[in-house]
């Protein structure tokens, strides 16, 4: 468990991450976090749930595809 801190940022909120949860996280600054609400409470994630879909979309394009897409590599 770690314990984040809250600090006024403007007229917003901002949490401050230790380095180990920065690290465990694989995120640097700049880097965007998700947070989901769940039965248990909150989950942060680095993961991006709409890129996720949105290869998923484009894996299925390619699979239907794979002959087209080869012959437009050429």
């Amino acid at each position: 468990m770690a314990k984040l801190t809250i600090r006024k940022v403007g007229n917003s909120l901002g949490v401050t991450l230790p380095a180990q949860v920065a690290q465990a996280l694989r995120v640097k600054e700049g880097d965007q976090l998700y947070i989901f609400e769940t039965r248990d409470g909150f989950r942060v994630t680095a993961y991006d749930p709409d890129f996720e879909e949105a290869m998923e979309i484009a894996e299925d394009f390619m699979a239907r595809y794979k002959n087209a897409l080869r012959e437009l590599a050429k």
